[in-house]
């Protein structure tokens, strides 16, 4: 079982050497992430500017490639370069923040790597866990926070892929983990609408020119059954099948008529 660990937080992230933890002795490990925070940046690739790769360490010593791009080019020069095969397995995370809704899915990097291995017909998993303090959020390097539950529940359910293989039809899976849980439990979901309402900042530079910040208020909750609602209220873990065809399934071929 060959099994590759990325993130969206950089390769420097607490969230990703806790990762390589979780799955220790159920195969062979590899670690390759971007070099710097990339979160909010999705599926994107780096086309307008070369990619370098750093052969490095995590701060626990073990080996890891660091990738100046984003976590799509992670997976694919660790596929068609430095491996040169398939994994059998891609986990991205333990990100720093949940990722939850319909929103987060082509706005997240956590997500955006699985999306890309989930192409190459990789089974994949994104890790994330929910934080109640802002400031570290969008950290690129070591957080004072605690793993250990989200450890225990990445690995089973990784535990459970190997085991079983994905779900028929499912392509990626998205797991996020309560900072404070309840409970266990792992709940399987499906997304809900959006994991923050838009709100945008307006300031003044110094010369009197409007700029923008983009920002969101958290949505604390939303349907039940939904993601948001079994993280955010029922506070379990929730685990979200998703698929790359987003066709619509209805037979439309009359609408243009």
């Amino acid at each position: 079982m060959q099994i590759l660990i990325t993130n969206d937080d950089g390769v420097n992230s607490s969230g990703i050497i806790a990762t390589r933890k979780s799955v220790e002795g159920l195969g062979e490990i590899s670690v390759v992430a971007p070099a710097t925070q990339q979160s909010g940046i999705g599926h994107a690739l780096t086309l307008f500017e070369p990619i370098r790769v750093t052969d490095t360490n995590l701060r626990d010593g073990s080996r890891a490639f660091s990738v100046s791009g984003t976590p799509t080019d992670a997976v694919i020069i660790w596929i068609f370069e430095l491996a040169q095969k398939k994994p059998d397995l891609v986990i991205s995370g333990i990100n720093v923040g949940e990722n939850l809704g319909k929103s987060e899915l082509t706005t997240s990097g956590t997500i955006g790597a699985t999306m890309e291995a989930a192409t190459h017909k990789i089974p994949s998993l994104a890790v994330s866990l929910q934080v109640t303090r802002g400031d570290i959020k969008f950290h690129d390097g070591h957080v004072d926070i605690d793993f250990s539950f989200a450890q225990k529940i990445t690995r089973k359910v990784v535990k459970q892929i190997i085991k079983k293989g994905m779900p028929q039809g499912v392509d990626f899976m998205n797991l996020n983990i309560p900072a404070h849980p309840e409970s266990d439990e792992i709940v399987i979901t499906r997304l809900g609408e959006r994991m923050y309402k838009a709100h945008i900042q307006k300031r003044l530079d110094p010369r009197g020119r409007p700029y923008y910040w983009l920002d969101g208020d958290p949505v604390e909750d939303d349907k039940k059954g939904t993601d948001v609602h079994t993280l955010k209220v029922e506070n379990k873990p929730s685990l979200t099948p998703l698929t790359l065809d987003c066709t619509y399934p209805l037979e439309i071929n009359n609408w243009m008529e």
